[in-house]
């Protein structure tokens, strides 16, 4: 288990230094029950210069979609979103109860302790496109996250 999760963030290490102007911390997928058809995925993303989140991909699912969770008035809404801004310098956070990425249409069960490919594509100025190749690990349904710093 240790060995798996040093792997994933070397591997996180070595993508991250590839794209240098995007760092992404703590990332993780939530576990799901073997029937389970959707999840989410949550990191901490930060970028040198203004940038945007504009897509993620990921063969573990048939459906990535960039999210928005927010109440309104009692109730909980969630929706698509087209991207989220990266205002330089300035850390976002990917996490329950606000921006994160839903993935549905599961190809299988997320289980605790494996890791996920998912590559991030981002947009610069010049609507330059970049991506960045993960390997996420999967949480369990129990796992707090951190709180973001």
């Amino acid at each position: 288990m240790k060995k798996q999760f040093f792997a994933a963030v070397m591997l996180l290490a070595i993508a991250a230094s590839a794209a240098a102007q995007i760092s992404v911390r703590e990332p993780w997928i939530r576990a799901t029950v073997p029937a389970g058809q959707a999840t989410g995925a949550f990191m901490q993303l930060q970028s040198a210069q203004d940038a945007r989140l504009v897509e993620v991909q990921t063969p573990a699912a048939g459906i990535v979609e960039i999210h928005q969770m927010s109440m309104q008035g009692d109730r909980m809404m969630m929706s698509a979103v087209d991207y989220i801004d990266l205002p330089a310098g300035k850390p976002v956070a990917l996490a329950s109860g606000g921006y994160h990425i839903m993935m549905m249409d599961l190809k299988r069960q997320m289980k605790a302790g494996e890791t996920v490919p998912m590559t991030l594509v981002f947009e610069k100025k010049g609507k330059k496109r970049e991506t960045l190749e993960l390997q996420v690990p999967v949480k369990p349904l129990s796992y707090t996250a951190p709180k973001p710093h």
